[in-house]
């Protein structure tokens, strides 16, 4: 099966770019962030013609996002327990969803980006990481052998080689040690980063600003990831970043994750999702 994570950064203005990567790509399972559109008015029909299910959680022109599946789809969850709302007045922001697809949980999540240091919106993802955290840690402590995968733009950059310049970003947010630790948090659960092993080389990126030429420069950041627990990633056999979907017309400014993986036949699975 195979597995794919995506900021489509819009839905609408990137649909074609969209089912023309499921049909290149034969993607089984897309989790895709930043949609930018309500519930109500997500353009399923082009992505059901090609025999695809949908679903997604959009509460307005911000944030948003779905799985789209060809391998069955139960369970469907929005949010996670705890999981930190932000505003005034509070609202539970369009960040995460979770679903069932091959006896896999798989989870799309879309970090919120923390804007500047010290910001409340900074402290609203700190926040928002450590919620995530203590609900993986325990669901991995009931079981052990849950299937399950978190795939999304976690707006973190992990590891200084994961950006083209710690100078350009020194006191910015993306790459404060109080985001790396929340990173690493997540991977003391026991997930694992199944992409990396795959592609980690100097100057792989995920992500590119629109602005200075920064794809053509490769001045980019590693952003996007597929964390797994350790019965998933004991049978990923292969994984990749699309690069080539940043280029040309129409692109979105980050790349696509994928992985694929073997013998997820999804046997014994248990577990409500991270929605749950």
């Amino acid at each position: 099966m195979r597995i794919a994570s995506w900021n489509v950064n819009s839905v609408r203005a990137r649909m074609q770019r969209l089912v023309e990567f499921l049909q290149r790509g034969n993607v089984d399972v897309l989790l895709v962030q930043e949609t930018k559109v309500r519930s109500g008015v997500f353009p399923v029909g082009p992505i059901e013609a090609l025999g695809y299910e949908i679903a997604q959680h959009g509460l307005d022109q911000w944030n948003g996002v779905g799985i789209i599946s060809r391998v069955g789809m139960q369970d469907v969850q929005f949010g996670f327990p705890g999981m930190p709302s932000f505003g005034e007045p509070p609202v539970q922001e369009a960040r995460a969803i979770t679903a069932r697809c091959a006896g896999i949980e798989v989870s799309s999540i879309y970090v919120p980006n923390g804007r500047e240091i010290d910001h409340p919106h900074y402290h609203y993802k700190l926040a928002w990481l450590a919620a995530l955290r203590e609900h993986v840690a325990a669901r991995l402590l009931d079981d052990p052998l849950a299937r399950m995968l978190i795939g999304g733009d976690f707006n973190i950059a992990p590891r200084d080689g994961d950006v083209w310049s710690m100078e350009y970003f020194r006191g910015r947010t993306h790459v404060t040690p109080p985001e790396r630790e929340a990173f690493a948090a997540l991977l003391e659960t026991g997930l694992v980063d199944v992409v990396r092993p795959f592609t980690d080389s100097p100057g792989v990126y995920t992500y590119w600003d629109y602005t200075q030429l920064r794809f053509p420069k490769n001045r980019g950041m590693r952003l996007d990831f597929l964390l797994a627990s350790p019965t998933v990633a004991n049978e990923v056999a292969d994984a990749h970043i699309d690069r080539e979907e940043r280029k040309g017309t129409g692109a979105s400014d980050h790349a696509p994750v994928i992985a694929t993986i073997d013998g997820s036949s999804g046997a014994g699975s248990s577990a409500a999702g991270v929605g749950s």
